[in-house]
């Protein structure tokens, strides 16, 4: 091996350990493997209303049309705390939300470190270095070269696990022109087990592997802008931002280390938050609540969606005064989910 690509190699990692990453891997730059696999499941329309996938797709299959000169990749992955078993249920009238919400915006957190670590590595080639970096916001198959890179492998429920990170992991990437040792890639090390694909609420999984983004819960709070599907809104019990279900059901979160990087920004209010209290926010509160976190990606009407739905699931009496006050909020995408909750309460 050159000992100048090993060498850059070990430096990079450790200033990335410096900077507060949990794992950092390096791949070279040639396209993922899965590049079949990726164009199928856009043809089948399994990503939904995400067409920034389908767009991108000639570049997120080959990063050499990202960044022109690629030679290698860094792969970056922060673990954040939780708790890692089955948390107790929420108190009544209130929601749950996926576990990395809970926090500030990872985006904003990891940004300016990525952009440390990024002038880093320019410093180490030299005048002709160019890089680029993201979190999860740029045309790269981000889970695929972590992979390749040896943070972990994709199980079944289609995200990235370690071995020491189990599968609570944020994952970033900086492509660069300098050309760094690589390391080996891990296997696959689901075996037989299938509880995640069990675990899911809304089977939205096809098959091993293969998600159907339009079941999918987090999706569905999420991305979708739309109505929630009828029959599938039962199904989401009092979820209103994202889900967790198959990635609490993975056993290797027991060997699982929760770093210290994102614990500082941790937000209490966020763990389950009061759906009445969620349902009275006008546009300017929205925004006060949620500034700075990554719930203020689903926008007022979107949460205010996904609230009612939840309120209709509980099926408790004492929300209706508060339903009933929103029921003819003007947005009409908010005003059906509330009236779907209020039929829910009263049904017989």
């Amino acid at each position: 091996m050159d000992p100048a690509p090993a060498r850059l190699a070990v430096a990079v990692k450790a200033q990335a350990r410096a900077l507060g990453f949990d794992a950092c891997g390096i791949t070279d730059a040639s396209p993922p493997g899965s590049a079949p696999h990726f164009a199928n499941w856009l043809a089948a329309g399994h990503h939904g209303e995400m067409a920034y996938l389908a767009r991108n797709a000639a570049r997120r299959v080959d990063p050499r049309k990202v960044l022109p000169g690629l030679r290698s990749v860094v792969c970056l992955a922060v673990s954040y705390p939780g708790d890692h078993d089955n948390p107790p249920p929420p108190p009544a009238l209130r929601g749950v939300v996926a576990r990395y919400a809970r926090f500030t915006d990872y985006h904003d957190v990891l940004a300016a470190r990525l952009r440390d670590l990024t002038a880093f590595l320019n410093g180490l080639g030299g005048a002709e270095a160019r890089s680029l970096w993201y979190v999860d916001t740029g045309p790269v198959l981000e889970r695929d070269l972590a992979q390749r890179a040896g943070l972990g492998f994709i199980g079944k429920h289609t995200n990235l696990l370690g071995r020491t990170l189990g599968n609570w992991c944020l994952l970033a990437e900086i492509l660069t022109t300098v050309a760094l040792a690589p390391d080996a890639p891990e296997r696959n090390r689901c075996g037989t087990c299938a509880r995640c694909l069990d675990a899911c609420p809304t089977r939205a999984f096809v098959a091993p592997f293969v998600l159907d983004a339009r079941r999918c819960i987090s999706y569905l709070t999420i991305e979708h802008k739309g109505p929630i599907p009828l029959e599938l809104r039962p199904a989401l019990g009092t979820r209103i931002f994202g889900c967790d279900d198959c990635l609490a059901a993975c056993p290797w979160n027991r060997f699982a280390r929760a770093g210290r990087l994102m614990r500082e920004h941790t937000r209490a209010d966020l763990a389950a938050p009061d759906l009445i209290e969620l349902l009275r926010l006008d546009a300017a509160a929205f925004k006060v609540r949620f500034a700075g976190t990554p719930m203020a990606r689903a926008k007022r009407r979107g949460l205010l969606r996904n609230v009612g739905v939840a309120l209709g699931n509980l099926g408790d009496p004492a929300a209706l005064p508060a339903l009933r006050q929103v029921a003819q909020d003007p947005d009409p995408l908010i005003g059906e989910h509330v009236r779907w909750a209020i039929e829910r309460i009263e049904a017989p």
